[in-house]
């Protein structure tokens, strides 16, 4: 096992950045990625990062509906995955375990802040994704303002489903919870959304959800080099999150 890395000053750089896409790391699979980076290779596991980071950033800026919150919560995840490493067994996919450690940061966020996020992303941001269409934004807008309000369990199930289009048992093992949980945490959060958003409501023959924009990457964010935290929070997985 290679020394823990020291904790660097915020701004500088950081092997933690996406390393280049090329030589045989494109041919290695996640674990073998997550292997490698706990034998010592300097660069597998910006390349496992750079692999999942899309979506990973998608399900934090979903679920605190700030993009500079959920920055900060997928540098933190990312630096518990990092220090982590050493403790998964392979029991679940890696990119379940990283999915994991990322919804367990966004939670651990709003519990030390004292509330429930009620920021929405900002319109600017909203409108760009979709261009010249204002309808569009509009609908968007109103999509992250209802899913602000909305409690964490739930909010993070709808943006799984509804948003990335995540299978109910990936849902599932993602957030260890039972199919059925998730589709009852799902049904009761598209209620809650029904009066404010049709495209929610259950009742409406044909009813589809909101469109799934592209995943998208976190801002770039240079300091971030993985250093320790303790874990706690309700979704446990190997390795300590």
């Amino acid at each position: 096992m290679p020394a823990a890395p020291r904790q660097p000053e915020r701004g500088s750089p950081s092997e933690f950045d996406p390393v280049p896409n090329q030589g045989p790391t494109d041919a290695w699979s996640d674990a073998e990625l997550l292997s490698r980076h706990v034998a010592g290779d300097r660069d597998a596991f910006g390349e496992l990062f750079r692999r999942h980071r899309g979506r990973l950033w998608a399900v934090a800026v979903r679920t605190l509906a700030n993009p500079e919150d959920a920055a900060e919560a997928l540098q933190d995840a990312m630096i518990k995955a990092y220090q982590a490493a050493g403790s998964f067994r392979g029991n679940a996919a890696v990119t379940t375990w990283l999915h994991r450690i990322v919804v367990n940061a966004c939670l651990d966020r709003i519990r030390s802040a004292g509330r429930r996020p009620t920021v929405p992303l900002p319109e600017t941001e909203l409108r760009s994704a979709d261009g010249a269409d204002p309808a569009a934004s509009a609908l968007r807008l109103t999509v992250h303002r209802a899913l602000a309000e909305l409690p964490f369990d739930q909010r993070a199930v709808l943006v799984y489903i509804d948003m990335l289009g995540y299978p109910v048992d990936e849902v599932a093992a993602i957030l260890k919870i039972r199919p059925g949980t998730v589709k009852s945490r799902a049904s009761r959060a598209r209620k809650r959304l029904a009066s404010r958003l049709p495209e929610f409501d259950p009742a409406r023959a044909g009813a589809q959800a909101p469109h799934r924009p592209p995943a998208g990457n976190p801002p770039e964010r240079r300091g971030v080099e993985p250093g320790t935290t303790d874990d706690h929070g309700p979704v446990r997985e190997e390795g300590g999150r």
